[in-house]
């Protein structure tokens, strides 16, 4: 595993608050891609999830940068802008096979040779697209909050009509109300549910309720037998978007899959649950690397 030596000096460095990461713009399969580094070691790449882009993954991306170079990017539609946080400019529907093959073309241009994948929640969904169609592109898979084929819930496909007929003003607390069910429980007022919301409002309007619509028709469960890495699913053992009992089915479905629960979290435990995410997503890669020797 390696990153190509035309890319390692090629980056522009920003200094946020808790350690550097090397940002630049990447055109893929013709579109633009922000494609962020941190941190020095065996390449991870990190797929983030339906919105908040990059950005929301920020607290798993330190975690996990000690000990790895972390490489993520903004999906397809997340540089959308419109006329506000949510912004209501059109978006052209792209299927979750479409983001699969960004990611293949962008460990290609990055000269990367089969790195490790991690995806969470919508990422979760893209990883594993990648995972069935391409298997020898992975040196190891890592899900989070997905599942083999996703199932729509009631409040999910309420969200969705809502976000694709009615433009919501910024922070719409109708929106709001469904944000909490990321959380294993009502989360408390403060700087971190500060940052889950901002996050999540950066992301267009239309861009949410064409990945929504993406996911309902997602279903990898006939081509599981295709994945060729040693697998890890993370679930939080609170989710309620997407119950342990599917996530840890899907393990179970995977051949040699390791299951592991994070213990209090919701949807979102690679926000709020961080430090024993980074734990179990290191054990897993040593466990690859012990192997592989």
């Amino acid at each position: 595993m390696r990153l190509s030596t035309k890319w390692r000096d090629s980056w522009t460095t920003i200094m946020p608050d808790a350690g550097s990461r090397r940002v630049r713009r990447l055109t893929v399969n013709g579109e633009a891609f922000e494609v962020v580094r941190m941190g020095w070691g065996d390449p991870l790449v990190v797929v983030p999830g339906m919105a908040g882009g990059w950005r929301l993954t920020t607290p798993l991306l330190r975690k996990l940068a000690k000990n790895h170079q972390v490489i993520t990017y903004s999906l397809r539609g997340d540089l959308t802008r419109g006329a506000g946080p949510l912004g209501h400019t059109r978006a052209p529907y792209v299927e979750i096979g479409q983001h699969a093959a960004d990611l293949a073309g962008l460990i290609e241009n990055l000269g990367l040779e089969r790195p490790s994948v991690l995806g969470v929640s919508f990422g979760g969904a893209i990883a594993l697209e990648l995972a069935v169609e391409q298997p020898r592109m992975l040196d190891s898979l890592i899900v989070q909050g997905m599942e083999s084929r996703f199932h729509a819930t009631t409040a999910s496909a309420i969200v969705r009509r809502v976000l694709e007929r009615y433009p919501l003003v910024p922070n719409s607390p109708f929106l709001n109300q469904f944000l909490n069910l990321l959380y294993a429980k009502k989360p408390e007022p403060g700087p971190r549910h500060d940052f889950v919301v901002d996050r999540i409002w950066e992301t267009p309007q239309p861009v949410v309720a064409h990945r929504l619509a993406q996911l309902e028709h997602f279903d990898v469960t006939d081509r599981l037998w295709r994945i060729d890495a040693p697998t890890l699913v993370l679930a939080g053992s609170k989710d309620a978007i997407i119950p342990t009992s599917r996530q840890q089915r899907l393990a179970n479905d995977i051949s040699g899959a390791r299951f592991e629960s994070l213990e209090g979290a919701g949807h979102i435990g690679f926000v709020t649950h961080a430090e024993a995410m980074a734990r179990q997503v290191q054990a897993h890669l040593q466990r690859v690397k012990a192997a592989s020797v």
